[in-house]
């Protein structure tokens, strides 16, 4: 079955509330909620369909997006990879200019909302900070990756990993992201990023290098 990629945007508002779409009548799954977006076109980059496509659906002029995860889902139709990016300066009031009602809304309401299957996973992310300070926190806790999880409602499951195989080894057991404790090389890092369903946070670098290389953000813990 074909692969269709799209280009997802988490879009905040000032108040901290996030924009989700309705998908309109004659659409798979309609009346469900979604992120706004859609799929990529032949030549374009991700950036520059994420650009277009908030332009046409919503007449949103967008501004320093930063890379959140990339996920894929298995539809009925086919396969579909999702990029997804955060937004948190645009130009312009968004509207359904395709006709498709919007919604803003707080954490507990996005984490209720009638999201697509594929949209679900983004809310967690959404949970994570862009540097990573703390093992701990009541959202998430880091573990080595020879370590079992201690699974906790309400937090995430994140792995230190030490290269690309302790990455990959992390998410076949169900880790919810990964924080890499030695730095990577460009390359190696843009194929770990493009490859795991996860949030990846990079070693040893800035926060605007690793969201050039895909990754969520970068891991501060000491040590």
């Amino acid at each position: 079955m074909p692969t269709i990629h799209v280009a997802a945007a988490v879009l905040f508002d000032r108040h901290g509330r996030v924009l989700i779409a309705e998908r309109p009548p004659g659409k798979h799954l309609a009346g469900c909620w979604e992120f706004p977006g859609g799929k990529m076109e032949p030549g374009e980059t991700r950036t520059e369909a994420l650009a277009r496509e908030l332009k046409e659906e919503l007449g949103v002029e967008i501004e320093h997006p930063r890379p959140l995860l990339r996920l894929r889902h298995a539809y009925p139709y086919g396969d579909v990879l999702l990029d997804v990016w955060v937004i948190r300066r645009y130009r312009g009031e968004p509207q359904g200019l395709d006709g498709q009602a919007l919604r803003w809304c707080n954490r507990t309401e996005l984490a209720n909302a009638e999201l697509l299957p594929a949209d679900r996973p983004i809310i967690a992310a959404l949970r994570l900070p862009e540097r990573l300070q703390q093992s701990h926190t009541p959202f998430y806790a880091l573990r080595d990756a020879a370590a079992a999880p201690a699974r906790m409602a309400r937090r995430l499951d994140g792995v230190f990993c030490e290269d690309a195989c302790d990455a990959d080894a992390a998410v076949a057991a169900g880790a919810d992201f990964l924080a890499m404790r030695v730095p990577l090389s460009a390359a190696e890092l843009m194929a770990l990023c493009g490859r795991v369903p996860v949030p990846v946070f990079a070693r040893g670098t800035t926060l605007e290098h690793a969201w050039a290389q895909g990754a969520t953000g970068i891991n501060a813990i000491a040590g």
